[in-house]
């Protein structure tokens, strides 16, 4: 394990992210309000956020040469994005600003236990089209993966994956927030990463549908999918492809903040990967990287640095 953690440390491998960005307001009460209710919060936080962004900084911070494909507003919400890419090497060339629309926000709120519930105005990335992924093609054919989210309109996704499919560059769907995404789409992700409420939204069901998670997974290989990765929170993961499956467990963690380890998680299961790790210890990292962004308060400072990763799993 650790001869491959090295290897991608030396090896810079080119991760692409589409994705979403958006600024996070978050607030911690010891419970969550009911309707018409008002609470005495804490531990105010603002940052940056979105999905795409944090996945790409968390590329970059495992030595991944990231570009960013996104669209932000141009206000001081935008100037945040651009600060944190500058700091965290995260490359920009295909980022479109514009005046059109706010820079996309969400309010975050915690509970006492860390558990969270959001609420997320897309702002520019309402505005984000295929067209702009269609000009950062040349990239795209660079990489050794995509990845992608839902945070953007979902032709923009995509056209993102199919892209990718056409290059023959590995392509990931982490399907969240949750949508149903047809056929025609996921046929073209190579690998998708749900949560069991996703994986159930994701294929048309209701979100608390009593449905076999394991028969819903292979759903998606019938579908197209070449590889569908669950991840089960405490209950860890499980790979199924047409082989069989496989479940990963999890790793033991004092939760603080669970908002950013789905980000942590897909931003490291992309960076190994496209390393040239192989997709089980691929996984063991990816496992790893999400208990320790549960440990922080906030989702940029929670992200994991490759040492802090290797450290973690020495101890595991």
């Amino acid at each position: 394990m650790e001869s491959q953690q090295s290897k991608i440390i030396n090896h810079k491998s080119n991760v692409t992210v589409v994705g979403s960005f958006a600024v996070g307001v978050t607030l911690r009460a010891e419970r969550f309000p009911v309707k018409g209710e008002t609470l005495l919060g804490r531990d105010f936080d603002m940052g940056p956020g979105g999905k795409g962004s944090n996945q790409a900084v968390q590329a970059a911070r495992l030595g991944a040469n990231v570009e960013f494909i996104a669209r932000l507003g141009k206000d001081n919400f935008g100037a945040i994005g651009a600060a944190l890419y500058d700091a965290e090497n995260v490359g920009t060339k295909y980022i479109v600003q514009t005046d059109k629309r706010n820079t996309g926000v969400g309010f975050i709120v915690l509970d006492a236990r860390g558990d969270n519930f959001i609420i997320l105005d897309p702002g520019a990335n309402a505005l984000f089209t295929p067209a702009d992924v269609e000009h950062a093609r040349e990239r795209i054919e660079l990489s050794d993966v995509v990845i992608t989210q839902l945070e953007i309109p979902l032709e923009t996704a995509g056209h993102a994956l199919k892209l990718a499919r056409e290059a023959g560059v590995l392509s990931i769907l982490n399907p969240a927030p949750a949508l149903r995404v047809p056929p025609e789409i996921l046929q073209y992700a190579d690998l998708v990463t749900p949560n069991e409420t996703e994986l159930r939204i994701l294929l048309g069901y209701a979100p608390d549908a009593r449905v076999n998670s394991l028969d819903l997974c292979q759903e998606l290989l019938r579908a197209g999918v070449q590889t569908v990765v669950l991840t089960r929170g405490a209950q860890g993961a499980m790979v199924v492809t047409n082989d069989g499956y496989h479940v990963m467990s999890a790793l033991q963690v004092q939760v603080v903040d669970t908002t950013g380890a789905g980000d942590a998680f897909n931003g490291t299961l992309a960076t190994y990967l496209a390393g040239g790790m192989p997709l089980e210890p691929a996984m063991r990292h990816a496992i790893a990287a999400g208990a320790l962004a549960c440990t922080k308060l906030g989702v940029i400072p929670a992200l994991p640095n490759a040492d802090q990763l290797g450290e973690f799993l020495r101890g595991a």
